[in-house]
């Protein structure tokens, strides 16, 4: 998977951005939060991806924090919500804002997203007050030092087949100067392996 994507903007143009990486450009779309935080274009920049592979197509999405990019694939995971609706979603809301309406059940405030009616509105709430409730409670300060780190390490740990919930706990309170994700990685499968 293309997780993240560093180079030249070349061009912007709601929801579609070009990005040259070495002389190859990449047709990315992103929500307008991310779009709004873009360089100029010839500048560089750099994205935290999403690659999903179709049948007849292979679609890139980009976000500008990996925090957009987390919540992007939990709105995929919604029954209903698609890749286009999910961009939608985050074009209209921020991640703490979609946060805190989950958190109060507040559909009326997702009604007013265009393309959300009352019944998706509340399968949103329904289906991500847990993964987003876990995504709040994880303080900042953790994330901060080692977000990249922590977050591949998360991620490593999920592909070998452990919940989301077990991979958070096993990195939770691990010492935080300047650990890799390989580290991470070691020390959160030791604690795994004792139980």
């Amino acid at each position: 998977m293309i997780g993240r994507i560093a180079g030249t903007l070349l061009a912007k143009s709601p929801p579609m951005l070009l990005v040259d990486v070495g002389g190859v450009g990449y047709e990315i779309d992103a929500p307008m939060s991310t779009f709004y935080r873009l360089p100029a274009v010839g500048e560089p920049v750099l994205l935290h991806t999403h690659l999903l592979v179709r049948e007849d197509a292979q679609l890139l999405y980009g976000f500008a924090s990996e925090a957009e990019r987390a919540l992007f694939r939990q709105l995929l995971k919604v029954s209903g919500v698609g890749a286009k609706l999910a961009l939608v979603i985050l074009s209209g809301v921020a991640v703490d804002e979609l946060l805190a309406i989950v958190s109060d059940a507040d559909a009326a405030r997702l009604v007013r997203i265009p393309g959300i009616g009352r019944k998706t509105a509340e399968r949103l709430i329904l289906e991500l007050r847990e993964p987003l409730g876990r995504m709040a409670s994880t303080p900042a300060s953790a994330l901060a030092p080692r977000g990249d780190a922590l977050q591949d390490a998360a991620s490593a740990l999920e592909a070998l087949g452990y919940k989301p919930t077990e991979a958070r706990a096993a990195l939770r309170d691990l010492t935080v100067a300047d650990q890799s994700s390989e580290d991470l990685i070691r020390a959160a499968l030791k604690r795994l392996m004792r139980g």
